[in-house]
């Protein structure tokens, strides 16, 4: 950690004379290679979203959200105009560029501009999204909207006992920042959440491991990776949790 002095000596932040609050996310798409992230509508995307999430029966994908699974679409309709009526959390679909059919959810959240910070979250893949370059994408659209809009902080949080995310999280590039004991009651339970985060100066090195990662030419005929982006992003974590 990086400090200043004040006149009595003891440790201060740095100062930020420069320091302006950043807008809001504005709703609009952001288009990739693989994928769109584009503003939830209920209209436009339950239908085929219910479907894609139909594909994984057991639900597993659910276990650690506060809400779902949606065995009905109309359930899933009515969940989903509730939730894009509302400007945080913020929500979008994630667009198969190939199908034009949306296949997962994210949304930003927690949103504070005065603070300079912003949190990723609600994420759902479906079955057609996981493990894709466009589940790998669709993070780095939304986390790079986040930095060019000014945001200095970049969090993501989760069921302390939910290892895949954490993991995810590690392989995106957030780093490990500790666990905070009973923070929530969500389905009756309770949840430890643990905490990640991505920092502004460390944006840039981030922003090119995704370029060399999503890059067509990382890939062989047979769609498989030659460089994997853990090991890219490993070298910039400052702490793994």
């Amino acid at each position: 950690m990086t400090t200043d002095r004040n006149s009595l000596g003891q440790p201060i932040g740095l100062p930020l004379p420069d320091w302006r609050p950043p807008p809001r996310p504005p709703r609009a798409p952001i288009a990739g290679r693989y994928c769109t992230v584009a503003p939830l509508d209920p209209a436009a995307h339950a239908a085929d979203l219910h479907r894609a999430n139909a594909l994984d029966p057991s639900g597993r994908a659910w276990t650690y959200m506060s809400y779902g699974p949606f065995a009905a679409l109309d359930a899933y309709q009515d969940w989903m105009r509730g939730m894009c009526a509302r400007d945080d959390p913020l929500f979008h679909a994630i667009i198969d560029a190939e199908t034009a059919k949306a296949v997962g959810v994210a949304s930003y959240l927690r949103i504070d501009p005065a603070a300079g910070s912003i949190e990723v979250g609600h994420l759902l893949y479906s079955p057609l999204l996981q493990r894709t370059r466009a589940a790998t994408e669709a993070m780095y659209l939304m986390m790079k909207r986040a930095f060019d809009l000014g945001y200095r902080r970049y969090e993501w949080k989760c069921d302390a006992l939910n290892a895949p995310s954490r993991a995810a999280a590690q392989r995106l590039g957030f780093s490990y920042e500790g666990v905070f004991r009973q923070a929530t009651v969500y389905k009756g339970r309770n949840r430890d959440t643990a905490w990640l985060s991505v920092i502004d100066r460390e944006w840039p090195k981030l922003e090119q491991a995704y370029a060399r990662w999503l890059a067509p030419a990382n890939f062989d005929a047979n769609g498989k990776q030659r460089l994997r982006l853990a090991d890219l992003t490993a070298p910039l974590l400052k702490q793994r949790g």
